[in-house]
């Protein structure tokens, strides 16, 4: 009898735990709480990893951590912009974007309730996250959308996180700053106004995106492939499931506020690709924007710097297509 009853345990593991037992155990790393990675979010929240045979550890990692880590291989995949990952692999580094989560800016400028217009701006401070980051790139390109020089009519000046900037304009430290939606809305809150929305433009540029390096592709490339689905499968729950979505919103941001979290989730869902291809046009912006500081970037290719076949492989076997 026990040893009928030690066959039939074995039995019924096999059959209703296999996809547990043999799941594979990967580190993937976000580097802020914003809509632009929360299609990571979305995919643990609705166990799509689990269904693929992934046990997923979603970490924060805040800034450059995320590539530090994913190159000194600690984690296996890192969701971060194409802005971050560009300079280091052009100067070697083995990172690759496997699918792009936001494939233009999507920041406010946000100034003090004085400033009204471009002349008003001229020989003002400007709080950016760190130079070379998105927040860095899109300030620069928004005052020379308003007919100024970057480099020589504002102060550009390296602050820190959201509720570092939202502190410095109230304190006058700095009279303007980029925020990404919802965080713009505290610094409007406390005084400030929107005087430009890079979303308006959708102006191609590779934001926020799934890495990894071309070394665990080679050496593991059904994990890639099984990551990869479970993603495709994500944005298809952000695109249908809001309930899901808004709780993994909710649950990472933590927003409370259901007016916030329902502005929020129209946000993810207005950018959320149903084929998540990184844009090779959003590369060859950054590369362009680039070029005037590093000289390699002058000739590059953008398709070195994103790789494409999982999300294809998915797009042209009629998968994507059978999810909606």
């Amino acid at each position: 009898m026990n040893r009928l009853l030690s066959i039939i345990l074995v039995l019924g593991l096999l059959s209703t735990g296999q996809s547990v037992i043999a799941a594979d155990k990967l580190r993937i790393s976000y580097s802020g709480t914003t809509t632009s990675n929360a299609l990571l979010w979305v995919t643990k929240e609705a166990r799509l990893f689990d269904k693929n045979g992934i046990d997923a550890d979603i970490l924060y990692l805040a800034g450059s951590l995320g590539q530090t880590a994913l190159i000194a291989g600690e984690t296996q995949f890192a969701v971060y912009t194409g802005l971050l990952m560009t300079p280091s692999r052009l100067q070697g580094a083995d990172v690759t974007m496997i699918a792009g989560f936001l494939n233009y800016l999507v920041s406010r400028l946000v100034v003090r309730a004085e400033i009204k217009t471009a002349a008003d701006l001229k020989g003002k401070r400007l709080g950016v996250t760190r130079f070379g980051t998105a927040s860095d790139f899109g300030t620069r390109l928004i005052v020379s959308k308003l007919g100024l020089n970057p480099n020589t009519d504002v102060i550009i000046l390296q602050i820190g996180d959201t509720p570092t900037r939202v502190a410095a304009l109230m304190a006058k430290t700095v009279d303007g700053a980029l925020f990404d939606p919802p965080d713009h809305k505290r610094a409007v809150e406390n005084g400030g106004r929107v005087m430009m929305n890079l979303e308006e433009s959708k102006l191609p540029y590779q934001h926020a995106g799934l890495m990894t390096t071309r070394k665990f592709i080679a050496t593991r490339p059904d994990i890639v492939r099984r990551v990869v689905k479970s993603i495709v499968e994500g944005a298809a729950v952000v695109r249908r499931d809001p309930e899901t979505t808004k709780r993994a919103l909710s649950i990472r941001m933590r927003i409370k506020d259901a007016k916030e979290l329902a502005e929020s989730y129209q946000q993810l869902r207005g950018f959320t690709q149903a084929k998540p291809y990184p844009s090779l046009e959003g590369f060859k912006a950054i590369l362009n924007d680039l070029s005037k500081r590093m000289p390699a970037a002058k000739n590059a290719d953008p398709k070195d710097f994103a790789d494409l076949r999982f999300v294809e492989e998915l797009d042209k076997s009629g998968f994507i297509d059978g999810l909606y």
